[in-house]
Order: C-alpha cells, then sequence, then structure tokens
C-alpha cells in the first residue's frame, strides 16, 4: 500500500513539474510579463514575470500537488472516502499543471487558444464526475461535503452528498454547455449554487433531524 502510494506521489508530482521543461523550450519567445488568468472572454486580467510563471507556478502546484496527497493519506477515515473521488483530488493538481500551463505558454507567445471554452469545459466535467460518485461517498475528514454538522451525523452525511451529486452532475452539464456561450454571470451564479445549496440543504436536514429527536 505504502508503495503504491508513494508512486502515485512521485509520478503525479512529476507531472506537475513537467511544464517547466516546454517553457524552458520557449524561454527565449516568452515576454518579460506572462498572462496567468483570462476572463471569461479569455481576455487577460493578471500576470507574472516571466521568471516566477516558469518556475514559482509549477513549484506551487505541486507543493498544493504533496499536501493534497498528505492531507488524503492520513486521514483516519480514508477508507470511507470514494475511490473514484480520492482518484480525482490526487490528479486534478498534476492535470491541471499539463493542460493550463502549456496552454498559458503558448498564449504567452502569441497562439490563439480558447481558453475560457476549455476551462469551462474541463471544470464542468470534473463537476460532472464528483457530482456521480459524491452519494458514494461515506464520513471522513478529507474528501466530501465536510461541514460541522454533517460531520455530526451520517445521515446528514448521506442525505447531503445525494443532493449535492444531484445539483453537482446538472451544475457541471451547465458549465459544459457554457463552454460555448462563455458567459461570466452563469459561471459565478453556478459556482454560488454548487455551494450554496449542499450547505443549505444539509444544516436545514441537521435542524430537522434533531427537531424530530426532541
Amino acid at each position: 500500500m505504502t508503495g503504491k502510494i508513494n508512486k502515485t506521489l512521485i509520478i503525479s508530482t512529476v507531472l506537475c513539474l513537467l511544464p517547466i521543461i516546454l517553457a524552458l523550450i520557449l524561454y527565449d519567445q516568452l515576454p518579460e510579463q506572462i498572462a496567468v488568468h483570462f476572463d471569461q472572454t479569455g481576455t487577460p486580467d493578471n500576470y507574472l514575470p516571466k521568471v516566477l510563471a516558469v518556475w514559482g507556478l509549477p513549484i506551487a502546484l505541486s507543493l498544493i500537488n504533496l499536501y493534497t496527497h498528505f492531507r488524503l493519506n492520513n486521514d483516519p477515515k480514508r477508507e470511507n472516502a470514494s475511490f473514484i473521488l480520492k482518484l480525482a483530488a490526487k490528479w486534478a493538481v498534476p492535470l491541471i499543471s499539463l493542460i493550463v500551463l502549456p496552454i498559458t505558454y503558448f498564449m504567452a507567445i502569441g497562439a490563439e487558444i480558447p481558453i475560457g471554452a476549455i476551462s469551462s469545459a474541463v471544470c464542468g466535467v470534473f463537476i460532472v464526475i464528483c457530482g456521480n460518485y459524491l452519494p458514494k461517498c461515506k464520513r471522513n475528514y478529507t474528501v466530501g461535503i465536510k461541514l460541522p454538522w454533517t460531520l455530526d451525523s451520517e445521515e446528514v452525511w448521506n442525505k447531503t452528498h445525494h443532493f449535492a451529486g444531484f445539483v453537482w452532475v446538472i451544475g457541471g452539464i451547465i458549465f459544459i454547455a457554457n463552454a460555448f456561450f462563455h458567459s461570466a454571470y452563469v459561471t459565478v451564479g453556478l459556482v454560488i449554487l454548487l455551494v450554496a445549496l449542499p450547505l443549505i440543504y444539509s444544516y436545514l436536514a441537521y435542524k430537522s433531524l434533531h427537531a424530530a429527536e426532541k
């Protein structure tokens, strides 16, 4: 088990750092300021110095990856978490590094890439996958909707994750569809709803459960 964990950790960390090779190949072509964030229409709205974009971003992502693995591997209830959700959590950061960073470097040298559409579609697929497996996730401290009332009650945990799974699948599909429309309002609205609806539902379920017990 330990060997498998270490192997996954090593491979995922190497993948996080892999875009550095591409950045070094393109280094002389890259501008001194590189756009690292884009609005819904693909217009740059935040920049980093070239050195930080080339070295800092992959290293930062690799550190996030290490922290993610540490949390997942040291959860006392890690066996309760859905295998697919744990897998998604462990490989999310490496995939972000392999997809987003090369796109960032190519756009910096003038390539026209629909970053907004790609980001929306990728996020949508990820949300749909998570939503599909949330109902299968048992109570744990790392993966899932970890709120005081979901961690306190297994019944509330299960109800919340079944409800959230439905909401996230629908929201993810809308995210994917929004890749063709590039609406910032839809994106912001979806993010708020994906967070707020399960939170509100779980709290109401918790209050209802305690009211019934009285």
